[in-house]
């Protein structure tokens, strides 16, 4: 009897062991499927911005065909996860005009070309660049879209001081700054609350206290961009270090 109990005994031990063993490498097996999947995420959304960029560049070859030589790239996947950019209303690409050389410097004229994307613009086949309405804009334009969200977001309404201000200073949460100080203020809003302007044949300008809301006339869709992006923007078209 008691050799009985032994020889059972063993095998459960037996049985354990093994049971143990196979979790153990299903769980390393978890661990690398995981580090395989963060790895395709990562490689995903880097083809995802080539192909961005690619489908920009083509947009810019079909029509300004008189742009010989240019530097383009995108401002918005870096640094973003597939679930990030699948949400992402506005992909922004800067635009810069440069004199063929060795080595040459980006001093031309600059751009910034507006994807609009609408829902499932990224699904799992990739971007379907049938959902994405596109926007040339310069330096001059976006400075009045800037005064035309300004104005529609604060008290105040004079074009050439805001023309001044936003020259020197940047779009934040608050309002507009000056290095570190707040020279105009944004209206206080809940969530829930917009204050909209009509800008132009193609688009109405909406301000909340989160963001920059964009109305597309023609496909009906409500567009928002982030903080984030309308600094970069900025920068990129008036930061001198930029140049």
């Amino acid at each position: 009897m008691k050799k009985l109990i032994l020889v059972i005994s063993l095998l459960l031990l037996c049985n354990f062991q093994n049971v143990k063993a196979q979790n153990d490498g299903d769980a390393v097996l978890g661990i690398a499927g995981g580090l395989l999947a963060i790895g395709s995420g990562i490689a995903a959304v880097e083809q995802m911005k080539e192909s961005a960029e690619l489908t920009a560049t083509q947009w810019v070859l079909t029509n300004l065909p008189e742009m010989e030589s240019f530097s383009l790239k995108t401002l918005d996947f870096d640094g973003k996860k597939l679930k990030d950019m699948s949400s992402v209303s506005v992909v922004s690409f800067t635009i810069q005009e440069f004199e063929p050389d060795d080595k040459p410097e980006l001093n031309g004229k600059k751009h910034v070309l507006l994807a609009f994307t609408s829902q499932g613009w990224i699904n799992e086949y990739g971007i379907n660049f049938d959902k994405i309405q596109w926007f040339l804009i310069d330096a001059n334009e976006w400075m009045n879209m800037m005064i035309a969200y300004v104005k529609v977001s604060s008290k105040e309404k004079d074009d050439a001081t805001l023309q001044n201000t936003l020259k020197e200073g940047k779009v934040v949460n608050k309002g507009v700054k000056i290095k570190s100080k707040l020279v105009v203020p944004f209206y206080k809003l809940s969530g829930d609350m917009y204050v909209v302007t009509d800008y132009n044949d193609k688009m109405k300008l909406l301000y909340n206290e989160r963001s920059l809301g964009i109305f597309l006339k023609e496909t009906k869709d409500l567009v928002q961009m982030g903080r984030g992006d309308l600094i970069k923007i900025h920068e990129f078209f008036f930061d001198e270090d930029n140049d």
